[in-house]
């Protein structure tokens, strides 16, 4: 450094830092041999906070503000270098400018997949990204800890850092949430808040404040993917058989609408006797299709004493009252039913008494034998 710049740092008494940058952290103001001035001004702007190292020593720390440095306003520094009353005399130290604003739209993400064991499709590879912002909480510890002698930190210095802490906590937070992949993007929000309380204590140990964490996505891999959307489509498709249809339709259509062809011709003929087949069906016209499986028939249990018997079909039970072992006042129940009814309430079974014989009248009693 020459005489004027040695001359001019010795005359200069004001000491501020304004930074047109978007991604620096702390700043070290140079002061020719870090003199400065007796009573000269430290000027703080909003977003701010200057920190005086004396020898290595980190001393006073000043928000936003202005102020004069004297004895009075630098009371750290004064006991470390000793100073008595009535000290005038320019005096070394370091002033390193710490930015307290938000940094914002600060990217994380997983560099290779997340294994997972999800409920639902078993094991499974994600990734995920978003962003996070951050800001010096305590400036006195990200010197300490994080900046030391750098006369120039900026955002890119600790990010790595930061990245690493955010995927390693995240994938934890995933892992012990089991949420199923397909339930994930209902729970970014909270997955993002549970991933900033449990990484806010590490961050605080670098005098760094994290203020917001956002997941923006969780993907799948590509393959996948590809086969959930087949799997959507499907879902979408619903009776298949309908769809099949749909689309021969749609071809027999083109092909008939394409010129001066003999296959569209046929294909037009082809598709006239097909809707005449279906316009006949609708008519009521028998089709050859196969009728469905008649209904199972019902099935009762009968109560005997206390217990339960059957189920019985229609046919067990007709034998059952032609021979007098179920009667009208039997009680059975069935699938359906809401609780046990005599059996000559339940309508189902009434044919079942009306062919049994009503009861043998009593023989009729032997003449008596005339006396002798």
């Amino acid at each position: 450094m020459g005489l004027f710049d040695k001359i001019r740092g010795e005359f200069i008494d004001i000491i501020e830092w304004t930074d047109d940058s978007d991604d620096t952290l702390v700043h070290r103001f140079e002061r020719y041999n870090n003199e400065i001035k007796f009573g000269a001004k430290l000027v703080v702007r909003e977003g701010q906070e200057a920190v005086f190292v004396d020898e290595g020593q980190l001393a006073d720390v000043f928000p936003p503000g202005t102020y004069t440095l004297e004895t009075a306003n630098i009371p750290l520094l004064s006991t470390l270098q000793g100073w008595k009353h009535g000290f005038e005399s320019p005096f070394k130290a370091e002033v390193y400018y710490v930015s307290t604003r938000q940094f914002t739209d600060q990217k994380w993400g997983t560099k290779n997949p997340i294994m997972l064991r999800d409920p639902e499709f078993g094991p499974l590879r994600l990734r995920a990204f978003g962003t996070y912002a951050f800001k010096a909480g305590d400036p006195a510890t990200l010197i300490r800890e994080i900046v030391g002698t750098d006369g120039h930190f900026q955002t890119d210095d600790l990010s790595d850092q930061l990245r690493n802490l955010i995927v390693s906590r995240f994938t934890d937070v995933l892992a012990e949430s089991k949420l199923a992949a397909l339930d994930l993007a209902a729970n970014y929000d909270e997955l993002g808040e549970f991933v900033r309380a449990k990484i806010e204590e590490e961050f605080n140990g670098y005098g760094i404040d994290v203020t917001s964490l956002l997941v923006e996505n969780i993907s799948l891999p590509p393959a996948v993917e590809e086969m959930l959307d087949k799997r959507t489509s499907m879902g979408i498709v619903g009776d298949l058989g309908a769809y099949t249809q749909f689309q021969a339709a749609q071809a027999m259509e083109k092909a008939a609408e394409t010129p001066g062809s003999g296959a569209g011709q046929g294909m037009g003929m082809g598709m006239g006797f097909a809707m005449a087949n279906q316009m006949a069906q609708t008519m009521g016209q028998p089709s050859a299709g196969t009728p469905p499986p008649p209904p199972a028939a019902a099935q009762y249990h009968v109560a005997v004493d206390g217990e339960t018997r059957g189920p019985y079909d229609m046919n067990t039970l007709r034998s059952q009252a032609q021979s007098g072992t179920l009667t009208k006042d039997s009680m059975v129940w069935t699938k359906g039913m809401d609780e046990w009814q005599p059996a000559g309430q339940v309508s189902a079974l009434g044919d079942l008494f009306a062919a049994v014989p009503p009861p043998v009248p009593p023989a009729a009693p032997a003449p008596e034998e005339p006396a002798a």
